[in-house]
């Protein structure tokens, strides 16, 4: 009897115990999330910028990096690392560890035109977004006394006259889509070169007829170019009046850049760094940016990002497809 009653009680422990052990497991985990992101950062953490210094991804950048360090108190920096179109630098943050202390900020081309090209070490998802958060402010522009005021004008110029396009490399995406959208439109480029500065003065020079280059390099002689459309979602703030190239009939992407990490990296410390990257973008020195460049400064969350990207990845395979590496 005695042996009965000791069996039966065995029998229940056992039971009692495989019921509680699955419902203890996730709070377990949950904890141990918790507590890695109570400990976030841990030692001094690295925006790679793969690129010079001074362009308007570096300076947001170190905007950000400046709020994470005074909220957190441990040191937040940007390392600039270019080299291969981008690739030297992410390839830096895909072999970082997976914990937010190397955060990747990137241009449109690093998770899209690299990977499409096969030269990048990483994959389509080895990066997630945090957040997109900054539009260039390209533009297709001419002299302010072109015999063309838009891409309709432009390409039917181009049908009887010879134009010429200067532009910052023939691989970038915003060159893609200017080449692209005059030939879907029935116009074409007579010659195509690449230079290092696209400015006032190689206008009013004379260098070639039409660039491909961003607004803040045009602000101090807007009043004397001809803004003939902006590459990107929505109109310049400060060329209102001048229709997208997307509206126009051209190819319609967005030019951007963002904040990424490994796919691996918790989600608690990914809401931190989005934290810190939302208010410091929303303050006065970021808004003053926005003002200055004529670039449009904001925060897209995680969910949109990736959607944008995926939007991007298919637009972007075309224009690889049709005009190669």
């Amino acid at each position: 009897m005695k042996k009965s009653v000791w069996l039966v009680a065995a029998l229940l422990l056992l039971i009692s115990t495989a019921c509680v052990a699955p419902a203890t497991a996730p709070e377990d985990g949950a904890e141990s999330m918790a507590e890695e992101a109570m400990e976030y950062p841990e030692r001094p953490v690295q925006f790679v910028v793969p690129w010079p210094p001074g362009d308007l991804e570096d300076v947001l950048t170190r905007l950000i990096a400046e709020e994470m360090q005074e909220q957190t108190g441990v040191p937040a920096a940007v390392v600039n690392k270019p080299g291969g179109g981008g690739v030297v630098g992410a390839t830096e943050v895909f072999q970082a560890d997976a914990d937010g202390h190397t955060i990747g900020s990137f241009v449109i081309g690093i998770p899209t035109v690299q990977i499409q090209n096969g030269n990048a070490p990483y994959e389509r998802g080895d990066f997630e977004p945090l957040g997109i958060f900054v539009t260039y402010p390209f533009v297709i522009a001419a002299a302010g006394d072109a015999p063309y005021s838009n891409m309709e004008e432009l390409v039917a110029y181009s049908q009887e006259n010879e134009v010429t396009l200067g532009h910052f490399g023939f691989g970038l995406t915003p060159t893609r889509a200017t080449i692209l959208s005059m030939q879907d439109m029935g116009g074409e480029f007579a010659s195509e070169a690449a230079f290092d500065a696209l400015d006032c003065s190689t206008l009013s020079a004379g260098d070639v007829d039409v660039i491909n280059t961003t607004i803040q390099l045009l602000l101090p002689c807007l009043d004397e170019v001809t803004i003939i459309a902006s590459i990107g979602a929505d109109r310049l703030a400060v060329s209102p009046d001048t229709p997208t190239l997307g509206e126009q009939g051209g190819i319609d992407i967005m030019l951007w850049n963002g904040l990424f990490v490994r796919k691996e990296t918790p989600q608690p410390i990914r809401d931190m760094i989005s934290d810190y990257a939302q208010t410091a973008l929303a303050g006065e020195a970021a808004q003053d940016v926005a003002a200055t460049t004529g670039a449009q400064v904001y925060w897209m969350d995680a969910e949109a990002s990736q959607a944008q990207i995926d939007s991007d990845w298919d637009t972007v395979a075309d224009m690889v497809e049709r005009m190669g590496q």
